[in-house]
């Protein structure tokens, strides 16, 4: 999840200060390379780029001495192509008259770059920031004008992006975007294009937002907005925004975990585009299918999805897995482990010593391997023989939400590739997701006062929805620091039924097909006294039994521990903040642990 920032001026001046500024108002973004192009009067144009922090790079390269009447500066997240000068941004077309730099992701990368290259374009990275310069470049060498080659291009990249691009003919900056932000900034004799609001506010509060299949065309003076589909104009009016620069940053929301929560949707689409695209899902599952034993190794949060992953396979492709928590694979596997078996290793920073620990004894006794890993470029993605990207972008907050989810839709889209299932039903995923958020604020607040001191509770589930329970009641105790226990709902008699007494809380998530064995648990805790939550699709026994029910969306009972996940995140975040605590940074937690 990149962040990209331009500007137009009507004189020729010393542009890096400013390019610096904007980077560094997107840093929180997290990124792995900076660079920055300037496009000059007399036609040149100046590209600096690397690996690297802003300040460090910037200093380097000396981005502050940059000069033009144009500029852009990118952060990069890597997706398509390590983390390298290379592939870094921005990128020139095949001549060097074209510049530019997206934010996104652009799935068909692979394809596009196999055509630039037989068309004669000269081809420098693995970039898909440099496939949309080229997609525009093809269209320009025909003839076409700006304009025109951009709504061709349009058409040819596939997968959700935004992205800016300039030439040196006129003192123009082109931007257009399809599912990633995009906002334009209108002052006096400049205008400013970036990916997020932080980098535009301060320098001017004017702004333009711009929608999904809409091009705007930036110079010093004006901005004029155009529909890709006709090239018609588009007329809206700027607006004033007056909020404050951390509103901003965090995306209108009071913390990041709240925004990432809400991010899930568009994380989840960009996932299953990448998927969609990637030859790399075949190898995986092939790997798969011959191994004699496979196994998911991971920690925490990753392990829940790895968990719910191994449900998802044996239930749709008829293959058992073994999830194992990583440092546990060393002494109760690894020992027995070869070259016929195959381990899909989960982290979302790539760097979690635990799982590095089990790759490295796997690896010893010859076990094939891929990863399930955010961070591009990260260690364990480097040394495992195969890969997929998970697609969430930098999650600030140290709760992990939308890596939770990605892992768990990546599982569930690999058990349907495996067992030979259509794939298209998960395009149904990020609609329930929006529509699941929609609906559980109302929902919960009642349960806050009643839940908001209790320092002991339990959250149970049953196949399916038991990683979810677990997954649950981590995010309870990272956030709110209460005790909760996450448990198989049928293992709650054989003890742990001795804590219910008056009002004890007791969350219970029902998975389609399960209702049965939930209402059983309900009422073991209900004739006790306790205070009984489902969470679940509507069903009357549900209703009739627990005396809190949360609702859930209809949708395919194969995505129901998806929406699932939701309240739980939603409530670990509201009682948090009603504890007087920041969820963002819990105490003695880091989002990336590189210790044993």
């Amino acid at each position: 999840m990149c962040g990209i920032f331009g500007v137009v001026s009507s004189e020729e001046r010393v542009l890096g200060p400013v390019l610096i500024e904007a980077a560094q108002r997107l840093t929180y973004r997290g990124y792995d390379s900076v660079g920055c192009a300037t496009l000059h009067a007399d036609g040149h144009i100046d590209l600096r780029k690397d690996v690297g922090k802003v300040e460090e790079v910037a200093a380097r390269l000396d981005f502050a001495a940059m000069k033009g009447k144009r500029g852009i500066v990118q952060l990069r997240w890597a997706t398509f192509g390590h983390p390298s000068q290379v592939n870094a941004q921005p990128h020139f077309d095949s001549d060097g008259d074209l510049v530019g730099a997206h934010n996104g992701n652009v799935v068909n990368n692979v394809e596009l770059r196999a055509q630039f290259m037989a068309e004669g374009m000269i081809v420098r990275s693995e970039n898909d920031g440099e496939s949309c310069v080229h997609a525009v470049e093809r269209y320009v060498n025909q003839g076409h004008d700006m304009l025109d080659a951009i709504r061709r291009a349009f058409r040819d990249l596939e997968g959700d992006y935004a992205f800016i691009v300039g030439g040196v003919s006129e003192n123009t900056l082109y931007a257009f975007k399809k599912g990633s932000g995009l906002v334009v900034g209108i002052g006096e004799g400049v205008t400013y294009v970036s990916s997020d609001l932080p980098s535009i506010l301060p320098l001017t509060r004017r702004i333009l937002r711009v929608r999904d299949g809409e091009i705007a065309v930036l110079t010093p003076e004006t901005v004029t907005l155009y529909h890709v589909e006709d090239g018609q104009p588009v007329k809206r009016e700027p607006e004033t925004v007056t909020e404050s620069m951390d509103w901003a940053q965090k995306g209108g929301y009071a913390h990041f975990m709240l925004k990432e929560i809400h991010e899930q949707p568009q994380v989840a689409g960009e996932l299953l585009h990448l998927l969609d695209a990637s030859s790399d899902v075949d190898a995986v599952v092939a790997r798969m299918r011959e191994a004699h034993h496979v196994y998911v190794v991971a920690c925490g949060t990753s392990y829940h999805a790895g968990l719910l992953g191994a449900v998802y396979l044996a239930r749709l492709a008829g293959r058992p897995v073994i999830p194992v928590i990583a440092p546990q694979f060393i002494p109760q596997y690894a020992p027995a482990v070869n070259s016929h078996d195959f381990g899909v290793f989960v982290s979302q920073s790539g760097e979690t010593k635990d799982v590095l620990n089990a790759l490295q004894a796997a690896q010893r006794r010859g076990m094939g391997t891929a990863s399930l890993v955010n961070v591009i470029g990260s260690t364990l993605m480097n040394e495992t023989d195969l890969y997929l990207p998970l697609a969430c972008g930098y999650e600030i907050s140290v709760p992990a939400t939308k890596t939770f989810m990605n892992q768990a839709i990546a599982f569930l889209y690999l058990a349907l590739r495996m067992g030979g299932h259509d794939t298209g039903i998960m395009a149904q995923v990020p609609a329930l997701l929006e529509a699941s958020l929609a609906q559980l604020g109302p929902q919960l607040a009642p349960l806050e006062p009643a839940l908001v001191q209790r320092n002991d509770l339990y959250c149970l589930g049953y196949g399916a929805t038991y990683p979810i329970a677990l997954e649950g009641a981590l995010k309870l105790k990272e956030v709110t620091y209460a005790h909760c226990e996450g448990m198989l709902s049928t293992e709650f008699k054989h003890g742990p039924l001795s804590a219910v007494d008056d009002d004890y809380p007791v969350i219970f998530v029902a998975g389609s097909g399960d209702t049965d064995l939930i209402v059983s648990g309900i009422n073991e805790v209900a004739v006790r006294g306790g205070h009984t939550i489902a969470i679940g699709v509507e069903d009357a026994r549900l209703r009739a039994n627990a005396r809190t029910l949360i609702r859930l969306p209809e949708s395919n009972p194969l995505f129901v521990p998806l929406a699932a996940t939701l309240p739980l995140q939603l409530l670990s975040y509201r009682l948090s903040v009603a504890r007087g605590y920041d969820p963002d940074f819990p105490r003695n937690l880091s989002k990336t642990l590189t210790v044993d």
